[in-house]
């Protein structure tokens, strides 16, 4: 771990290559899992103002989903998360040809149709943040399915730092994503196998 600012921060963030690539993976972060994507009140707000304007995008059972629960729940650990279908399928979740999961707000908002209301913990995703007293800890979840991710990351020399410059950014800031940098620059030029 190391620290920047108010965080504590994975090694892992800076060690792991990454860069998602749907294409193998086909979106199975949206639609695997217990859960659904960690939401602040305020993402909560911004995204029912705009759920109208994505409705034709959704599954019937998403929608049903959202008439009967809402669009978001309280999970077993007390946070606030976006609702799951059948169990499994982030509500937001649209296909594409070939079985290829994709977000309905991503979408609607690539097509200029809403602003962007994705989640930051999606944006971050596979960084997941967890909240303590005195201090964030930033970690970098790891798993199967995000294999491809890993192998795609390395062929391009990109770690997942890099990869998620835009979303780290949004969620910690400018100031801290450029000590994040120059503290993983460090780190590599000090222990260059890793």
């Amino acid at each position: 771990m190391i620290k920047i600012k108010d965080t504590l921060v994975t090694l892992d963030l800076i060690e792991r290559f990454f860069v998602c690539d749907l294409d193998a993976c086909l979106g199975q972060c949206c639609i695997d899992g217990d859960a659904g994507a960690p939401l602040g009140e305020e993402e909560a707000e911004k995204i029912a103002e705009v759920l109208p304007k994505i409705e034709n995008e959704l599954a019937p059972r998403a929608l049903e989903a959202i008439r009967e629960e809402g669009a978001s729940y309280t999970d077993p650990d007390g946070d606030l998360v976006t609702q799951i279908v059948d169990g499994r399928d982030c509500i937001y979740t649209c296909y594409a040809p070939g079985g290829k999961c994709l977000c309905a707000l991503e979408k609607a908002y690539r097509a200029g149709q809403i602003p962007d209301v994705k989640p930051i913990s999606c944006r971050l995703y596979p960084v997941r943040i967890k909240q303590y007293d005195s201090f964030t800890a930033v970690n970098l979840h790891r798993w199967k399915i995000c294999r491809p991710a890993e192998t795609l990351g390395k062929k391009l020399g990109i770690r997942a730092y890099q990869f998620l410059k835009e979303p780290l950014i949004a969620r910690f800031g400018k100031d801290w994503y450029d000590e994040l940098e120059l503290a993983a620059t460090e780190y590599l030029r000090q222990f260059p196998d890793k």
